[in-house]
């Protein structure tokens, strides 16, 4: 028990200090978890032994990772993305595997073992890449959505690989884990007994069983996640306690691994798609914020493993030796990226992405190296070369995101035409710029539980929000390929707050051609903008100085000896009035006559002040009827 609080205390304390100097610093976090791990690993030796087992157990953070990206795709968004899982993946797969096998047998392996080592390194680190690329704001760019779907193809190349390996063999195996098996023992702990049954239960199975014991488990997933999960958590919600839903969408992750686990799947893969059945569900919300915390707490202790792993006095052994392999490795695997990104059309910076993210092996390789080590594929000391060429890789990944993004920024965000975005979530409201007034927009729909979809043309605008963790996609929302694309065409409303006056109405006219039973809210620059808009069919306006101005003027009434409530009665006065001379003069609006020439106008906008003045007076003199008769005030900021 004392060890046990010794080590959580090391390794908190290594992330608590390292991980915020590093993002000080511009590193970023994860590179700050590796460094924090080599810290109290292989230089201060504050670990050792336990760190293999420590990872086992953090390495539930890519699981849990998977299923919150699951949870922000649709089936018809996984659909969509065949072409690349297929494609894409599977020939990132293959020719990386046969590549990397071909120069493994001409450095002298032989070639069984030679194509071991290629499919153990043709994988990519997708904790690494993921985390990365969400915190940087890259997730959604289309070299982001690219090498997503590489990495869940990765994923489920590992099924396969774990069944080629054994055939691979060139010595006899020797157990999971590199040692002679145990023979049973009948005084084994039950609970011990039992997960070892359970968790071999496709183990002498023919194929044909094998492969029913997978379709059952992938479709209990399903079923669960249609039927199952959505009934108990309105049980738990029942119940009232909070510490409840925390339990069970633990519990739900952790099921599931073990599901995957007991019939030779990856964890990963069927967390993702449980999180992708649960897209649509009223829980989605409160899935995410149970499961978020310790998705990072254990990603983070993952990355902080992977440091403490690394052997460096292997690598001083033979250090050139060691970072030849491994930048010989990323160029190989960033040359077969490269080409792939310009056989399937990927432009400027998503292919230099593309092509960075990817170049690395990946966690897997670890669990992959072990396997194949105690199956007998990897002879001699090759198992411990490839972990330390693993781990380097991994270590130089986040290095070569850093350098990215200082090309970027010296290329400047205005020097290429960047195409829209891949949208892949289609929220209820679509939101049309996010400058001042489409954020705070956002943030209250969104907030109040319910799905946007945010489009910007401006690159910074859109990476500047997805740092701060807000959903938002680059692309013209003026394009009417680009609003369809966001979903027009099942949205149930329209924001339009894009800055230029001319494209918000041009906006405005296109989305109620396509969509005349869409509700649209407009933001108008002044008066006649608002004409405009009601004119290209807006429902709702909202001049963007109004509100503010209405409550700068109930201030100067509170101030001149009006109560708050007769303050708030003229405000609520002057807003209905206003609302109701828009209207009105809106029909006697011509935009091909000057205002002050347009008599019916003119008349009409006379008269409308009379009746504002005799609207204020009258509620002023009602709120000091009910005043004096002891009349309940209005809330504050009723209007």
């Amino acid at each position: 028990m004392d060890a046990a609080l010794l080590s959580a205390t090391i390794y908190l304390l290594a992330a608590v200090v390292a991980v915020p100097l590093a993002t000080r610093l511009g590193l970023g976090s994860v590179l700050g978890y590796l460094l924090a791990g080599i810290a109290i690993g292989p230089v201060l030796g504050l670990v050792g032994a336990e760190t293999s087992q420590v990872q086992h157990v953090a390495e539930f953070g890519v699981v849990m990772m998977l299923f919150l990206i699951g949870l922000e795709l649709e089936p018809r968004a996984l659909w969509d993305m065949r072409r690349k899982l297929i494609g894409l993946g599977g020939l990132q797969v293959a020719l990386t595997a046969g590549a990397v096998a071909g120069v493994a047998t001409l450095l002298g392996l032989e070639w069984r073992t030679a194509l071991t080592v290629g499919a153990i390194l043709a994988l990519s680190s997708t904790a690494i890449v993921l985390q990365t690329l969400d915190e940087k704001g890259l997730m959604q760019t289309g070299g982001g959505r690219n090498v997503f779907s590489v990495l869940l193809t990765q994923d489920i190349a590992v099924i396969p690989m774990l069944a080629l390996i054994p055939l691979l063999a060139v010595t006899e195996g020797t157990g999971g884990d590199g040692h002679a098996a145990p023979a049973a023992d009948a005084a084994a702990v039950p609970a011990e007994a039992l997960a070892a049954s359970l968790l071999g239960l496709t183990d002498g199975m023919p194929a044909w069983g094998v492969t029913l014991a997978t379709l059952a488990a992938v479709g209990a997933v399903i079923l669960a996640g249609v039927y199952l999960i959505p009934a108990a958590f309105r049980f738990i919600d029942r119940a009232g306690l909070r510490e409840m839903y925390t339990a069970f969408a633990l519990l739900l992750v952790v099921g599931i691994a073990t599901l995957m686990n007991m019939v030779g799947l990856s964890p990963a893969l069927g967390t993702f798609l449980a999180g992708v059945v649960l897209a649509g569900s009223e829980f989605r919300h409160q899935l995410e914020s149970d499961i978020e915390p310790f998705k990072g707490l254990l990603l983070g202790l993952f990355f902080i493993t992977v440091g403490a792993g690394i052997d460096f006095g292997l690598i001083a052994a033979a250090p050139m030796t060691l970072l030849s392999l491994t930048l010989g490795l990323m160029a190989l695997k960033a040359a077969i990226l490269l080409g792939l990104a310009l056989a399937f059309g990927l432009g400027g910076r998503d292919r230099a992405l593309f092509t960075l993210s990817l170049a690395q092996a990946g966690e897997f390789g670890f669990v992959l190296v072990a396997f194949a080590r105690g199956q007998g594929a990897l002879p001699g000391a090759l198992p411990e070369t490839l972990l330390v060429v693993v781990a380097l890789s991994m270590l130089l990944t986040p290095l070569f995101f850093i350098l990215y993004e200082a090309a970027v920024r010296r290329m400047g965000d205005e020097s290429e035409q960047h195409p829209p975005d891949e949208v892949d979530h289609q929220g209820e409201v679509l939101i049309a710029g996010v400058g001042r007034f489409g954020q705070v927009v956002n943030r209250l729909v969104s907030g109040s539980g319910f799905a946007t979809t945010v489009l910007d043309a401006d690159l910074s605008i859109v990476q500047t929000m997805r740092r701060f963790g807000f959903r938002t996609y680059l692309g013209d929302p003026t394009r009417p390929e680009v609003l369809e694309a966001a979903g027009l065409r099942d949205a149930a409303a329209l924001v339009v707050a894009v800055d230029v006056r001319d494209a918000a109405t041009r906006l405005v006219r296109e989305a109620r051609r396509r969509r005349p039973d869409l509700h649209i809210v407009a933001r108008a620059r002044d008066r006649l903008h608002v004409y405009e808009l009601y004119e290209a069919g807006a429902d709702d306006i909202v001049r963007e100085m109004f509100d503010s101005s209405l409550r700068a003027g109930r201030y100067v009434l509170e101030h001149l000896g009006l109560t708050d409530y007769e303050a708030a009665r003229a405000e609520q006065a002057f807003y209905a009035q206003d609302r109701h001379n828009l209207r009105e003069l809106a029909d006697v609006w011509d935009p091909d006559v000057p205002l002050t020439e347009n008599a019916a106008y003119m008349a009409r906008a006379r008269e409308g002040n009379r009746q504002m003045e005799a609207a204020i007076m009258a509620s002023l003199q009602e709120s000091r009827k009910k005043d004096a008769a002891g009349g309940t005030p209005p809330e504050e900021g009723a209007a």
